[in-house]
């Protein structure tokens, strides 16, 4: 097999790049979920255990769809989809238990989510400029994991209600930031 020339490699990120609408696309459902979420004044468990579910499984496609993007860590995007989709599909399956089980475990969750946000900044620091931020965020998680852990299940409860509306908005925020730097790199490739 021959090494791509180039050309090659020029044709194939134009491509990839020109998909950076997707990236805002899925911004903006991540911005509208968290809206939705953050809303509820007294949100049925069924509904909160619900759009968790579909948190996890949009997580899961953009996991699966970042693979088959990259050349290094893909492995990594690839564990972390399958995962979000066992935890969605296990989530629409028994919302209700879904809600009482995250909010039992949150500490952990909070503390799975931030190592996984400091992993994905040093993976992208190559091509992000604001990787610092998924750092930060990921330190943020972290702490937070362990202030949740030592709280109540009744006050988790109201703290998972608030994450997954927070976790929603980074991401979305992250999502667009990630469009327009990849619609800027399509333009470079494109001029």
């Amino acid at each position: 097999m021959t090494d791509p020339t180039a050309e090659q490699i020029k044709e194939v990120a134009r491509r990839a790049t020109g998909l950076w609408w997707v990236w805002l696309a899925s911004g903006i459902v991540w911005i509208v979920i968290a809206l939705v979420v953050l809303q509820f004044d007294d949100a049925s468990v069924t509904t909160v255990g619900v759009l968790v579910g579909l948190m996890f499984l949009l997580s899961a496609v953009q996991q699966f769809f970042i693979a088959g993007l990259v050349d290094r860590g893909k492995w990594l995007f690839a564990l972390f989809g399958v995962l979000f989709v066992i935890a969605g599909v296990i989530a629409l399956i028994r919302p209700e238990n879904t809600f009482v089980a995250i909010a039992d475990i949150l500490g952990f969750l909070f503390l799975l989510v931030g190592v996984y946000w400091i992993v994905q900044a040093f993976l992208e620091r190559e091509i992000n400029d604001l990787w610092w931020l998924g750092f930060t965020a990921g330190i943020l998680m972290v702490i937070l994991a362990f202030w949740t852990g030592g709280q109540f299940f009744i006050e988790k409860a109201y703290v998972l209600l608030v994450f997954a509306g927070i976790w929603a908005l980074m991401q979305g925020l992250n999502d667009i930031m990630r469009a327009f730097m990849l619609r800027r790199a399509h333009q470079a490739l494109e001029g």
